[in-house]
Order: structure tokens, then C-alpha cells, then sequence
């Protein structure tokens, strides 16, 4: 799970640094966790996968609920914070918030990331990703080797860090041209 805590790191600054912007030390500080692993089975059609926040020191309005996915060779914005396909949809209470993938395929195995923001923070730590749940989907008692999926989600994770490298480069550049 060290490759996921590196991740984890590099997409909560990018993520902060698109979003709002650098902010000054506050006293909200969000905590996001989600499990790990997920298996389903896709004659099961949707799935939910789970995501869990504490918030303390936070503004009394709702935090924006954002959902990631990363693919073998990309990544994808599912929920940034409204879900851009009807394939997806976000059902919250309290501190506990689920994705629901519906019409679940193959295809749908990536690893899915929850991020928790209050916007009317100026904190950095008041918008935060969790690690990230692996979610594996098997099609007809077909499994995917272990090879393959072990190489999309090495594949996927070297392809994140490269692309945050790149953004956290040109925000440390232009954070030392000012």
C-alpha cells in the first residue's frame, strides 16, 4: 500500500492546488478512509463502494464529495462534485458516502478514489483523498489473472505519479517565480 500513500500525497496536493488554491493553516482538518479491496461480480449490475470522513474544526456547510477512478492508462473524473455519466451516482448521509456503479462490467475494475473538500475552507487539510479501493470485478466466474491486474494497477499508479510530477513542477515553479 506504499505506492497508494505516495499517491494518496501527490493527488491531495494537485488536488488542492486545482481546486482552491494554496491556503493558510486553519484549524479544519478532514480525514478520509476507504477500504482497500473490493471484489464483485458483474451479473450483480451495481455496486457500492464505500467511503468514510471525519471533519473537525470545519465549516457548518456541506462538504463537496469528489470521486476519481484510475485506469491502466488514464484517469477519469467520475464525480467532481456532480457525476458526469448516468453510470455513476453519489448517495451520502452523515459521514459516510457511497458510489454506486451501475450496468458493472469487467471493465469497471480500477481503483477508485473518495476526495472530501469543504470549500469554505482557506485550510489545506480540509480537503483530503482517501487511499483509494482496488476494485476488481469478475465477469461470468471468468477472473482476470493476477498478472494482468497486478500490471493495471502498477501501470495505473506509475501514470499518476508521472502526470503529478509534472503538476506539482509547474506549481513549485510558478510558486518560485512569485
Amino acid at each position: 500500500m506504499a505506492p497508494f500513500n505516495k499517491l494518496k500525497n501527490v493527488l491531495m496536493l494537485a488536488f488542492d492546488w486545482i481546486l482552491y488554491g494554496a491556503g493558510v493553516a486553519g484549524p479544519c482538518r478532514v480525514t478520509v478512509t476507504q477500504p482497500s479491496f473490493q471484489q464483485a461480480e458483474s451479473s450483480m449490475n451495481n455496486v457500492n463502494l464505500t467511503c468514510t470522513f471525519s471533519a473537525s474544526g470545519c465549516p457548518s456547510s456541506s462538504p463537496e464529495v469528489l470521486w476519481f477512478r484510475f485506469l491502466t492508462n488514464t484517469h477519469q473524473d467520475l464525480c467532481t462534485p456532480g457525476c458526469t455519466d448516468q453510470k455513476y451516482k453519489v448517495h451520502s448521509s452523515e459521514n459516510n458516502i457511497l458510489l454506486q456503479i451501475k450496468d458493472l462490467s469487467v471493465d469497471d475494475s480500477a481503483v477508485y478514489i473518495c476526495g472530501i473538500a469543504f470549500s469554505d475552507s482557506e485550510t489545506p487539510l480540509s480537503k483530503q483523498t482517501g487511499d483509494g479501493t482496488v476494485l476488481m470485478v469478475t465477469g461470468s466466474g471468468k477472473q482476470h489473472s493476477n498478472g494482468k491486474f497486478i500490471f493495471m494497477i502498477i501501470a495505473s499508479s506509475l501514470l499518476f505519479l508521472y502526470s503529478s510530477a509534472v503538476l506539482a513542477s509547474f506549481v513549485v515553479y510558478k510558486v518560485g517565480s512569485k
